[in-house]
């Protein structure tokens, strides 16, 4: 009896130390796999205006005739500019600021509209300043005396809501994201990745070459990178260029910020007046900088463009086709501006949401970034920026650029003392627990052959 028991024990115990070792094995491999990068997906275009409680719901709800645009104000909270008590009160409700105003939306546009008519002069751009309630018109360095004096006369006979401003340098396009793509023509920066489904592409700027241009990923023209299938400009400001491969591969979801760092792009949205917001570019980096008016102008010396973002952020030639974006949400590609970034400048950005309608073409996010937002065609609530400071966004989650597991097997992983050290406890005690009834059994079993052996002889 007392043996059946002890040869019971040390079956158990055999048992617990084998069932050990394949509960560490378990661990250890699903940490490995948890240590892996996520796939990428695609993301269908969309904006937040139809976002409840945000400043673009509110001026689609009171329309165009009853606002005047809406911003972030600088303590993060949403201001609608509307021209009656009704609609003060409306917003206020909603718990926004409203600020009363004289101009409607209507009248800006109108007034937007009257200058397109007018004769064409390169160097100048304009765009509506919904917080002082006024057309901007700004003509830059190479504007003559007397362009300038006949954009006065028509501003003038707009009326007084029309301000015209002298700015420094010229308004430009930056051909020489946010890696750099080379080709023949010039050297420009990757914006974002898109899919139609089928195949991926690099969404840039459209100045930075016409159809068929073969880009490049290094200035030896020895890594074709792919070619530009779709090209619109001017007018608007995008381009399409088809990977060689077909694919984006590993770390398609994420922007280069410098440094071998990246941002991952999570989203894609329209901005906001008054948020902050980040661009990057294969010649100056990272920089950020404030939105400062929308659907505004830019005559270039190539053509005109429409539909554009304003932001005080900086860039240099090169930087063409770079990616602006916000806590990981896709904003817009870098068209031109003024300035550098020793002095500051303008910039302007083509919306990533008119350039992916209009190429039928989605964003391509990683899969966990995709499975969040659902089915909801808006982008998560991290994309409301009319609920954001603008002093307190950020460029978004950091990761390598070059994607967390590019080239990594799973004996990496495994080998990898992050992922190892919860399973490694569990086998290397469950390794000694076996070793030890082994041992214990052997030494029981020597004992008993003594005994038996000592027996036999009396």
């Amino acid at each position: 009896m007392r043996h059946a028991r002890r040869r019971m024990v040390r079956r158990v115990t055999r048992l617990a130390a084998v069932g050990g070792l394949l509960l560490g094995g378990a661990m250890v491999t699903q940490a490995a796999m948890a240590s892996e990068s996520p796939g990428t997906s695609a993301l269908p275009f969309s904006a937040k205006g139809n976002t409840p409680g945000t400043g673009a719901s509110l001026v689609s709800q009171l329309g165009t005739a009853r606002t005047a645009g809406t911003w972030v104000g600088a303590d993060g909270r949403t201001v609608v500019a509307v021209t009656d008590k009704k609609a003060a009160t409306e917003v206020e409700r909603a718990g926004a600021e409203a600020k009363m105003v004289g101009h409607s939306m209507n009248e800006l546009k109108a007034a937007t509209a009257t200058l397109r008519s007018a004769p064409r002069v390169a160097g100048t751009a304009w765009v509506m300043d919904y917080r002082t309630n006024q057309v901007v018109v700004q003509a830059d360095s190479t504007v003559s005396a007397s362009d300038w004096s006949d954009m006065t006369k028509v501003a003038s006979g707009i009326g007084s809501f029309v301000r015209m401003e002298r700015t420094k340098g010229t308004f430009t396009t930056r051909l020489n994201g946010a890696a750099p793509i080379l080709s023949t023509g010039g050297r420009c920066s990757a914006g974002f990745n898109v899919t139609n489904g089928q195949t991926d592409f690099i969404l840039t700027a459209g100045h930075c070459g016409p159809n068929g241009s073969i880009w490049f990923a290094n200035s030896q023209g020895n890594q074709q990178l792919g070619t530009t299938v779709q090209q619109n400009f001017p007018g608007s400001d995008f381009s399409l260029v088809q990977y060689a491969s077909g694919t984006a591969g590993q770390g398609a979801d994420i922007v280069a910020i410098g440094n071998g760092n990246g941002v991952r792009i999570t989203g894609v949205s329209d901005p906001v007046v008054g948020e902050r917001v980040f661009r990057s570019g294969s010649t100056s980096g990272l920089h950020d900088g404030e939105v400062k008016g929308l659907d505004a102008t830019v005559n270039y010396p190539e053509g005109t463009v429409t539909g554009l973002i304003e932001t005080n952020v900086c860039a240099e030639p090169g930087d063409s086709g770079g990616p602006l974006f916000s806590e990981g949400i896709a904003l817009g590609i870098t068209s031109g501006g003024s300035g550098d970034c020793t002095s500051g400048g303008t910039t302007f950005f083509q919306p990533v949401t008119k350039a992916m309608q209009a190429l039928n073409v989605q964003l391509i996010v990683s899969k966990q970034a995709a499975a969040q937002q659902g089915a909801s065609p808006a982008p998560s609530a991290s994309a409301t920026h009319s609920a954001i400071a603008p002093n307190t966004t950020s460029p978004g989650s950091t990761t390598p650029a070059t994607g967390t597991s590019t080239g990594t097997t799973l004996l990496a992983r495994l080998s990898d003392p992050r992922n190892i050290g919860p399973g490694m406890l569990v086998i290397g005690g469950s390794m000694i627990a076996l070793v030890a009834t082994r041992w214990i059994r052997a030494e029981q079993d020597r004992k008993d052959y003594r005994r038996a052996y000592s027996a036999s002889w009396g």
